[in-house]
């Protein structure tokens, strides 16, 4: 007989999309191998979500998974989205990324689908949910230190606290937590369904959730990214594809 394999449940991932240049003239998907690396490892089928602005379409990737990964990336989120104009310090932006992210969010939440939001995931998340962003923390938050690391980001940079009763501590754990950073702009308010689970030193808001959710969980370092060198982080990606077993597909 075939050895019993507790089934996978299917992932969705957002991927980033690359500029159209002269040297490059046609689009890209792409995604860091880490993410769909965490996902495996913590006993999900990971697949990637490409963009449509078709909402049936959109419909129809969600019919066949079971959770939402909302990745990082190297660009910021419209300030339009938040009620805001650009400021100083803003950077690049993808709006088609953007919309098409906060589409998969809301119709994910609608369903119960558990969602995670990693880093710039973690803010559309609360966008998305009614919240605000400094645009850039060097700027607006002068006291802050700096969430940009130059080492290897493989390495931790700056310990967080994760807050006490949290589903975020049923992760990884309440009390302090090394984690990496990648970020200039961080949460600001948070959306009204949402609390804060983690924060860094410095006051800058690390973790958010939303308990009204079968799991709705965003974090703003890059636990895929530590788990060989700091493997408690994993216990993020477990748990969550384990909310997404349970939700059936």
């Amino acid at each position: 007989m075939k050895p019993h394999h507790q089934r996978r449940p299917s992932i969705a991932i957002t991927p980033d999309v690359s500029a159209v240049t002269a040297e490059a003239p046609l689009a890209r998907y792409e995604l860091k191998t880490s993410y769909a690396d965490a996902v495996h490892r913590a006993g999900g089928l990971p697949f990637i979500l490409p963009y449509t602005e078709d909402r049936y379409a959109l419909e129809q990737y969600l019919d066949r998974v079971s959770g939402v990964l909302l990745t990082g990336g190297a660009f910021d989120i419209p300030p339009e989205a938040y009620g805001e104009t650009a400021r100083d310090g803003m950077g690049p932006t993808k709006p088609s990324r953007t919309s098409f992210e906060t589409e998969v969010i809301k119709s994910a939440l609608t369903r119960n689908l558990p969602v995670l939001g990693i880093c710039g995931g973690m803010q559309l998340l609360n966008v998305a949910l009614g919240g605000t962003l400094f645009q850039d923390l060097g700027r607006e938050l002068p006291n802050a230190r700096r969430h940009e690391q130059t080492h290897d980001r493989t390495q931790p940079q700056h310990p967080i606290e994760v807050k006490d009763g949290t589903v975020l501590s049923d992760c990884v754990g309440k009390g302090q937590l090394m984690v990496n950073s990648t970020h200039h702009q961080a949460v600001k308010t948070i959306g009204p369904k949402l609390v804060i689970s983690a924060v860094a030193p410095d006051g800058v808001i690390e973790g958010i959730e939303a308990g009204s959710y079968h799991f709705a969980v965003g974090v703003q370092w890059h636990p895929e990214l530590l788990l060989d060198n700091i493997p408690l982080h994993l216990g993020l990606y477990r748990t969550f594809v384990a909310r997404a077993r349970e939700s059936r597909r």
